[in-house]
């Protein structure tokens, strides 16, 4: 790369051909001048070797495009864009399709990817004026809607300008990172959704160290700027940081950037200068992704990156055409590696259009589609040409760091609310999810009605517990627990750095919690002009058990803990993530008001007057450590009634907990009883028995 040696660098915002009130002519702000001082400061820039020191006091702007580029081509000249790309098919013998684009919306949780994917579905005129579209149209399922956040990734397709498209919105929690990853290999160029006041999160660092590694080109989004205490200075500069820390290339550092307001449908290259749409988002994703690098009269290869299940179609695999032409009806090789083949046929074949899946007769390379017909194929297989076909890599994931154990309901009310309630039910489900998890593990426990689940989080898992309670199993789950490993003789566990929103008048008590659970603060910072302080912290994941609930009681409900899994470190020690005991039911029976009035004293209780419970059950959570045996069920004397005056029994309302919140409350000697209906806690009889 050459380089003019100069005092002085202009760089000048990219103009975008709809809005010519940005032209620089016109708006002597667009360019400002940075100078060196010396040929040394100037080439630790450009070398990589860019400090804290060296960001001026005025906000940079790095979302400015230098006419210093290579690979993603936002500002160079037309003659010199075609030149390079010639020279470059000449070598690779590749060709790009200039009218699709790929792209994945990547971003950590609550950034507003959905919402921003609902307005570009709306102004590119997918659904009808007089639809009812209702908001995250693309939270498809009912826990996501339920739940508010993005647990698959989902394929659409838009067209501007006659280039289509294809737009995969992905999960923003890092337990579900797993989904990120497969898409990625479907696509040429990410949007990085980042908010305009929490600036960079740990779910955008790995996603955004995924997509650079992939050498895909990136366009960052700074959403939710019309928030209040919206500080889009920050947020670029510590988005510019983020990319030097991943090792990023010049080119790919050479961000283009595009403010936004999801919810309203507005973009813009200037924060305070949005125009009345998403057309400089959308010039922005034609010019800065490059289309998809195709061998178009190659041999046929896809790679199954997906795979959706239709009870008449059976087994779809979605994923993008990388070389040849792909049609219906046609005989192919199923490949994971050159050894291991299969034939098959392909039945039916899918494009994205607009929001549908619409059945096409033959699909060109650089497309994503979805194919029937193969009803044994996996993710990260191959559909290869019949004779010439070779495999494509394997889709690789980074391993799991929480397992759970998962066993048949073996209490009294077993088989009561479920369908499905053997072993070889539960062996069959929880292999079947492996197959288009690949995130996930699943190996046979000690027994042979138990089973070891392991995920990237406990959410991770918890999710695949609720997807099973709504099919109607039933079965029981133990405590989660982190997968350790052993190197050189030492005990290495996960650590994850957790990142707290927290208003300032509750940061003492979580800054308390956090240090009981082993927690390293390495960060600490003002977030705006809300009074909100972002704390971040390294933490072994097993502080992490349980702290979610003990965050939102220290700080009033008004906490935000996200975490991120970042490396495997020696073992941090003891870690007490729970100090009080169980209230456990003594027998057999109903619950009576008579029998909870005297028990609530003892701490507070999960269950009303005439509810079912079981000898072993927990009824509640004592208010001293150890647990303690109580009878909820008893009843009172009917012996001389008259001449008593009845009572007025006045109880408590009894604590109302979720399964996630079940899951973190339960400790080696407890499992999670789930059925269809209900959410039960109990000891383990094994524990019991051993302890006699």
């Amino acid at each position: 790369m050459e380089m003019a040696i100069a005092s002085h660098i202009t760089l000048t915002p990219l103009i975008s051909p709809k809005n010519p009130n940005t032209n620089s002519n016109t708006n002597t702000n667009t360019q400002r001048r940075f100078s060196f001082s010396s040929p040394l400061l100037r080439n630790q820039f450009f070398g990589r070797a860019l400090s804290s020191t060296l960001i001026p006091k005025s906000p940079f702007d790095f979302h400015s495009r230098s006419s210093i580029r290579s690979s993603i081509k936002c500002s160079v000249s037309a003659a010199s864009e075609a030149a390079t790309e010639a020279a470059a098919e000449r070598r690779s013998q590749l060709m790009r399709r200039s009218d699709i684009r790929n792209i994945a919306i990547v971003a950590h949780v609550d950034h507003g990817k959905t919402t921003l994917v609902d307005a570009m579905l709306k102004q590119a005129k997918v659904f009808r004026d007089n639809q009812v579209v209702q908001e995250r149209i693309m939270d498809s399922n009912d826990l996501e809607r339920e739940r508010g956040i993005t647990i698959l990734s989902k394929n659409t397709s838009i067209t501007y300008k006659d280039t289509k498209i294809n737009i995969i919105d992905t999960p923003g929690h890092s337990d579900f990172g797993g989904e990120v990853e497969r898409v990625l290999n479907m696509v040429e160029g990410v949007l990085l959704v980042v908010d305009s006041v929490e600036g960079p999160m740990p779910q955008t660092r790995f996603v955004l160290k995924k997509a650079l590694e992939f050498g895909h080109a990136v366009v960052v989004v700074v959403n939710k700027i019309d928030r209040p205490s919206a500080r889009p200075d920050f947020v670029i500069n510590s988005t510019f940081e983020l990319f030097i820390e991943l090792n990023a290339s010049d080119e790919q550092c050479d961000f283009q950037v595009i403010y936004a307001s999801g919810i309203k449908g507005k973009a813009g290259l200037s924060p305070d200068n949005l125009a009345e749409d998403l057309g400089p988002l959308f010039e922005s994703i034609i010019r800065c992704i490059p289309g998809p690098h195709i061998d178009k009269d190659g041999a046929l290869q896809m790679l199954a990156t997906n795979i959706e299940y239709d009870e008449h179609k059976g087994r779809i695999a979605i994923g993008r055409l990388h070389a040849g032409v792909l049609r219906r009806g046609m005989d192919v090789r199923v490949c994971t590696t050159e050894d291991t083949c299969r034939y098959g046929r392909i039945g039916e074949l899918f494009v994205y259009e607009k929001f549908h899946r619409v059945a096409a007769q033959a699909v060109e390379a650089g497309d994503i589609c979805a194919v029937c017909g193969i009803d044994d194929i996996q993710i990260g297989e191959t559909i290869a040409d019949k004779i010439y076909g070779k495999p494509l890599p394997a889709i690789k994931v980074e391993e799991p760091t929480v397992k759970m154990a998962f066993a048949i309901n073996t209490s009294p009310f077993v088989g009561r609310e479920g369908k499905y309630v053997t072993s070889r039910n539960l062996r069959d489900r929880l292999y079947r999810e492996i197959e288009r998890n690949l995130a996930m593990r699943v190996e046979d426990g000690e027994t042979a009605d138990t089973f070891i689940v392991s995920g990237r989080g406990t959410l991770h898992i918890t999710i695949l517990i609720e997807n099973m309670r709504r099919e109607r199993y039933e079965f029981m789950v133990g405590p989660p627990k982190v997968i350790n490993k052993k190197v050189d003789d030492k005990l290495l566990e996960p650590f994850e750095v957790a990142t707290v929103e927290v208003p300032e008048e509750h940061m003492g008590p979580v800054v308390e919690l956090l240090g009981k659970r082993r927690g390293q603060m390495f960060d600490m910072q003002g977030l705006g002009s809300e009074g909100t302080t972002l704390l971040k912290y390294k933490i072994p994941t097993r502080g992490l058990l349980g702290l979610r609930n003990a965050i939102l009681t220290a700080s009033r409900g008004t906490a935000i803990l996200n975490t991120i899994f970042d490396s495997y470190g020696p073992w941090a020690g003891d870690i007490s993530t729970r100090d009080l005991g169980s209230l456990v039911a003594f027998e057999d029976g109903t619950t009576s008001s008579y029998a909870l009035s005297s028990s609530q004293e003892r701490g507070q209780l999960f269950v009303a007057p005439g509810v079912d419970v079981y000898k072993g059950q927990i009824v509640g959570i004592h208010q001293r450590p150890g647990d303690l045996s109580l009878n909820v069920c008893k009843k009172k004397a009917a012996t001389n009634v008259r001449s008593n005056k009845e009572q007025t029994v006045v109880l408590d309302t009894p604590l109302d907990y979720s399964l996630d919140d079940c899951i973190e409350y339960i400790q080696e000697d407890e499992l999670v009883e789930v059925t269809p209906h209900s959410i039960r806690m109990c000891k383990n009889p094994k524990f019991g028995k051993k302890a006699r």
